[in-house]
């Protein structure tokens, strides 16, 4: 009688192609990472471009209703005053701009939009015309670069 040993074959994966793998994996994370971030400032600086058209378009209606009277705005953390709460006829709550962090929501008295990227104030508003401006954003509603 023959005795045939059977050997049984184990198919593994050796050490270089895991590294190629990994390898092949962090050259398509490179690429791809940075499109997500773009995406995340991009969206941030969309909707604070909303929220300043809500802003204006509820000042507009105030002073279609107060014979164009300007809305009695305050420099501080949401405090639009009429335009916002009670009913919610303008706004039903202060609006927030993203693109800047987190004051977003804080207003100040100002007669021009800013020059430069920061991160201390979300809204400009301009008391004797009514104008408003999103922080961190130039006079055409762009987003300033972030530093």
């Amino acid at each position: 009688m023959s005795m045939r040993i059977l050997r049984r074959v184990r198919r593994a994966f050796t050490l270089v192609e895991i590294l190629i793998v990994v390898v092949i994996l962090g050259i398509l994370a490179a690429i791809v990472v940075p499109q997500f971030v773009n995406a995340s400032e991009e969206a941030a600086a969309g909707t604070t471009v909303t929220e300043l058209e809500k802003l204006r378009r509820a000042v507009d209606v105030y002073m279609a209703r107060w014979s164009n009277a300007f809305p009695p705005v305050e420099a501080g953390d949401g405090t639009w005053g009429p335009l916002v709460g009670g009913s919610g006829e303008y706004l039903k709550e202060a609006p927030r701009n993203p693109y800047i962090g987190a004051n977003g929501r804080v207003i100040v008295l100002g007669s021009a939009p800013d020059t430069a990227f920061h991160t201390d104030y979300g809204w400009i508003y301009d008391a004797a015309t009514g104008q408003i401006w999103a922080g961190g954003f130039n006079a055409d509603d762009e987003p300033l670069p972030r530093q």
